[in-house]
Parts: structure tokens; C-alpha cells; sequence
């Protein structure tokens, strides 16, 4: 599915043809926008019409898998990536900053001989129109698009769009992966067919949290503190707080406990690894492909694409964004979600969530509010879970120790974050 959005003059209605069919989701006056949906039954070649109509009015924009509709100074929070061939990456850089020009963009957007990897927010009509211009390049025409709502503002501070040698920030980087060969990547399965194997498994071994069958890995390649929130039941907590450092059934490690694949073998074991948008995934199937791994099966789009297909079912939690929002429930990308219900292996929790998993950093009590802060100390900058008791007695910081410390930024209320650090050097708050 996918959405368009547009400020209209007049009532529309029609069907393209060719490549994209268009209905009417609400033709009726709200602020003078109006919302219509996208369907795609096809990739066939743009309607050259069409393209060139676009090209004059960028309020036409093109999704993969966003199916609600927004209007078209909402403001979105965009993510994709492609790892494709490109010859002359910095004139690429040059040519995406000239199209970006007057577009009111924030975010990441990096480029090198593998491909782009982009995380951006700005008002729909420029995200979007962002995103249709690069479809127009043969190389991304059918690249998946996560889009997911903003608050009103941009969740990036600025745009970085540069080139960068490493897409993916990993220990030796990644420039020597064979990235661009599909077949030494991880096999990629759609939304429903990952829900479907995880259901299978899970009625078939009778599993818990703890143990999943010796021929079955569910491997969470995300940090930590993202598990923290929210993950697929079953999956082990990552040993990591940076990508960067993952090691995962690399045979020159010390085999320990903390390792999901320590007892893999690597001719039999089903490995089926998530992330949060799929590219984490996508270099390290790589990785664990050239260690000899055979059976390796990656979440198609990661677990935000997941969410906007199925909802919560099989996931537990809230997703970790890397943004200013921090954290997005699975209502967020599914609207039609049962708020008020979490699905634990296909069944509904009913009544007010109860996250176990998720315990307070500083006390170990539960926490309700499934969302980081940062330490206030300005010089630790903790990313943490806290529950509300502990963040009115240690003033918002992660201990007592920097309760003490000299510059102690402000608590702040609710899910407001902290600004970049000059914003707060000459701020005097007096530690007690």
C-alpha cells in the first residue's frame, strides 16, 4: 500500500494507469487538505504524464508501506536504504543536496560506493517528494520507504547528507563486505511470513523466554537498551549497548553464555535475525554468512515495517527510534492497535500493561513508561530507563554521583529531550 498526499484545488478522483491506482480516502474539507491512498499492483514504468506532472507539483509522493494518510504539512519521519552499485558516490552527494535545496529536511542521509542509508523528518510534502525523485533513479525505483509520524516538529536537529565510508558503523568497517551480492546476504521474509514462523515455532516447542529449541535462533542484532522497550518474545537480550562492537558467533570468540549463537551449528541451526529498519541485519547475515553459516533469515524492513503490517502480534514493548521521539508504541505505525492490549505470542493481554522486562535503572522496579532519559549530569549524557519515583529523588540523573556534579541540566517533564549541549552552558543549577 502506499499513500499520497496532496493540497487540492478541486475534488479529485481518478485511476492512473499503469503503475498506480488511485481512490479517494477523503474528499471532504479539513484546513483545505485533503487525504487520499495509494495502491501499487504493479512496478511498471512510470506513466511519463504523470512523471512529468509530478515533477511541476511535489505534492504527489510515493510509499511502499505506508498506509495513512497524512496531510501534506504534517511533518513524517522517513527511513530507507539500498546497497547498490554507486560509480561516482560524491557527485551522488552533490546531486541529492541540489534536489534538497528549499526543501525543509532533516536528517541523516549517507552515501558511498554500496549505496544510501537515509533517516530524515521534514513536513510530509518535501519528505515525500524527497523520496519520489530518487524513485525516479532505475537503481531505487522499488526501494521499501518506513514512514511513521512526527510530533509536529523535526526529530533530527539538522541534515547531514555526506558521504561516509562505512553505511553502518561496525568494529573494521565494512567497506570489504561482499554487500552487494544478495546471495551473501540473509534470506529476507516478508512481515506475515516472519509472523508465521515465529508462530510455528512457538506452538511446536512450546517455548518461554529462556529457551527456543536448540535448532532455532531468534536473534535480536539491535543494542541493549532498544531490547529494553521492546523486542519479539523470545529473543535474548544483546550483550551490547553499540552496534559497532556486535560479535555474535564469530569463531574467534570465547564461547560464553551471553552468546545466542555459541551453540549454533552453523549447517542446521534456522537463525532469523530483526532490527529496527533491516540494514543492521542485512551486513551482519553477511558477516555470519562468510563465518559459514548456512541458514540465516532476516525480518523484510525490520521490525517498523513488521509493526505497520501486523501490529503487535509476537512483539512485546515499544520499537527505539533513533530520534528525538526515542520511542514509538506499535499503534504508532498500525493506528488501528488495541492500546489498551499487547499481543504475547498471538494472544491479547487485556487491562493496563505490565512490561516485566522493563525495570527502572536505578531502583529495579517496573517501569510503565516505556521511553529513555538522559543522565541530567551534562557530562554523563546516560541514555536510561527510569521509573518516576527515582527520577524525582535523584533530580533526573542516573545516580548519586551525578546528582553532585556541577552542571546538572533541568528535570525535564513528560517525553520532552534534552537540547544540544551549548543550550545548557551557561545553565547554573546548584547540585544538592
Amino acid at each position: 500500500m502506499m499513500v499520497c498526499c496532496a493540497h487540492l484545488s478541486a475534488p479529485f478522483s481518478a485511476t492512473i494507469t499503469s503503475r498506480y491506482r488511485i481512490s479517494l480516502a477523503n474528499n471532504s474539507s479539513f484546513d483545505s487538505k485533503v487525504y487520499f491512498t495509494l495502491t501499487s499492483p504493479s512496478r511498471s514504468k512510470y506513466n511519463q504524464a504523470e512523471l512529468k506532472k509530478k515533477k511541476r507539483n511535489r505534492n504527489f509522493a510515493i510509499f511502499s508501506n505506508f498506509s495513512v494518510a497524512v496531510p501534506s504539512d504534517d511533518f513524517v519521519v522517513v527511513n530507507f536504504y539500498r546497497f547498490v552499485f554507486i560509480e561516482n558516490p560524491h557527485a551522488e552527494v552533490a546531486k541529492h543536496l541540489s534536489f534538497l535545496k528549499g526543501l525543509d529536511i532533516h536528517g541523516r542521509i549517507y552515501l558511498n560506493e554500496q549505496g544510501i542509508n537515509a533517516q530524515f523528518s521534514g513536513p510530509s510534502k518535501d519528505a515525500l517528494a524527497y523520496v519520489e525523485w530518487l524513485r525516479e533513479d532505475f537503481r531505487f525505483s522499488d526501494v521499501l520507504v518506513q514512514v511513521s509520524p512526527a510530533n509536529n516538529e523535526h526529530a533530527f536537529p539538522k541534515l547531514k547528507l555526506r558521504y561516509k565510508p562505512s553505511l553502518v558503523q561496525l568494529e573494521g568497517s565494512i567497506s570489504h563486505l561482499p554487500l552487494l551480492n544478495p546471495s551473501m546476504r540473509a534470506t529476507p521474509l516478508t512481515p506475515f511470513e516472519w509472523r508465521k514462523r515465529l508462530e510455528a515455532v512457538h506452538e511446536i516447542v512450546g517455548m518461554s523466554n529462556s529457551a527456543i529449541g536448540s535448532n532455532y535462533v531468534l536473534l535480536d542484532v539491535r543494542n541493549g537498551y532498544e531490547w529494553d522497550i521492546g523486542h519479539f518474545v523470545g529473543a535474548q537480550r544483546p550483550d551490547t549497548d553499540c552496534f559497532r562492537s556486535t560479535s555474535c558467533g564469530l569463531s574467534n570468540r570465547e564461547v560464553v553464555a551471553s552468546d545466542p549463537l555459541a551453540n549454533a551449528d552453523k549447517n542446521t541451526t534456522n537463525i532469523f535475525m530483526y532490527c529496527t529498519g533491516g540494514i543492521r541485519c542485512d551486513v551482519y547475515s553477511t558477516i555470519l554468512r562468510e563465518q559459514g553459516f548456512k541458514n540465516l533469515y532476516t525480518l523484510m524492513g525490520g521490525v517498523s515495517h513488521y509493526l505497520n503490517e501486523e501490529g503487535p502480534r509476537e512483539w512485546i514493548g515499544n520499537l527505539f527510534v533513533f530520534d528525538d521521539r526515542l520511542s514509538l508504541p506499535p499503534s504508532a505505525y498500525k493506528p488501528d492497535t488495541d492500546s489498551k492490549a499487547t499481543a504475547i505470542v498471538g494472544k491479547p493481554q487485556q487491562g493496563p500493561k505490565n512490561y516485566s522486562f522493563a525495570n527502572c535503572f536505578i531502583c529495579g522496579s517496573h517501569v510503565h513508561e516505556l521511553r529513555h532519559r538522559n543522565c541530567a549530569n551534562l557530562d554523563c549524557n546516560l541514555l536510561f530507563l527510569c521509573c518516576m519515583n527515582c527520577v524525582k529523588d535523584l533530580r533526573g540523573c542516573c545516580c548519586l554521583k551525578c546528582k553532585t556534579a556541577p552542571r546538572l541540566r533541568p528535570v525535564l517533564p513528560g517525553n520532552q529531550r534534552y537540547k544540544k549541549w551549548h543550550t545548557y552552558q551557561n545553565w547554573k543549577c546548584k547540585a544538592s
